[in-house]
């Protein structure tokens, strides 16, 4: 075997070594292995006017227990997701700088006005950088009133939900534990929503409403 051969034999085993390395070792984003299991999606007619996408709500088989999840509210005060027990919580994680989040910010306020009190209330949790100072002129300019400020700066409150970007809503229990998930925009106040959240906010009266049917 001549020497010409060798180096050509060496070079392509060490490419190979480097393709497996790279394979191995590379970015996250271009190698992601999961084990998980997706969640059923429940599909629920009612996007937005002209929008090719349907409200697509990812229901859980089970609910799912969520990490301790630290922000703070338009006065600067520190809470958690747990000092919401008690209530259903629509959790909505946005920023003033994405559009979709723009597009069904209103909506998130309808169904706040509607159905917000002791029982329910709409979260819509800011990761702007710059915290309430981009989202309070953001609230003014859209004319929202019923939606409360909540921010997290720094990011690493939500950062354990494991968020593929923004918008993302999580549906949650009186429990504190997801039982439905969002990813992208949605018309918030259909009636098809308004419907799901009341379910889940009294789950016993709906279902004795399907058995006196």
């Amino acid at each position: 075997m001549t020497s010409r051969v060798l180096i050509a034999m060496a070079a392509a085993a060490s490419a190979l070594g480097v393709l497996l390395l790279g394979y191995a070792f590379g970015p996250p984003l271009l190698f992601t292995r999961t084990t998980q299991r997706e969640p059923p999606a429940l599909a629920v007619p009612g996007g937005f006017p002209g929008s090719a996408n349907p409200l697509e709500l990812s229901v859980f088989d089970q609910p799912r227990a969520l990490p301790e999840i630290r922000f703070a509210d338009g006065e600067d005060r520190a809470l958690t997701l747990g000092d919401f027990r008690g209530r259903v919580v629509l959790l909505n994680v946005w920023a003033t700088w994405c559009v979709p989040c723009r597009e069904e910010m209103p909506a998130l306020d309808r169904l706040q006005g509607r159905l917000g009190g002791e029982d329910f209330v709409v979260i819509p949790l800011s990761i702007d950088r710059e915290g309430v100072a981009a989202v309070k002129p953001f609230y003014q300019r859209l004319g929202l009133e019923k939606l409360g400020i909540y921010v997290d700066l720094s990011g690493r409150g939500s950062r354990g939900l494991a968020l593929p970007g923004v918008p993302t809503t999580l549906l949650i229990d009186r429990e504190g534990r997801e039982i439905a998930r969002k990813m992208g925009a949605a018309e918030w106040d259909s009636p098809e929503m308004l419907s799901l959240v009341q379910q889940t906010i009294h789950p016993r009266s709906a279902g004795n409403g399907a058995r006196d049917r």
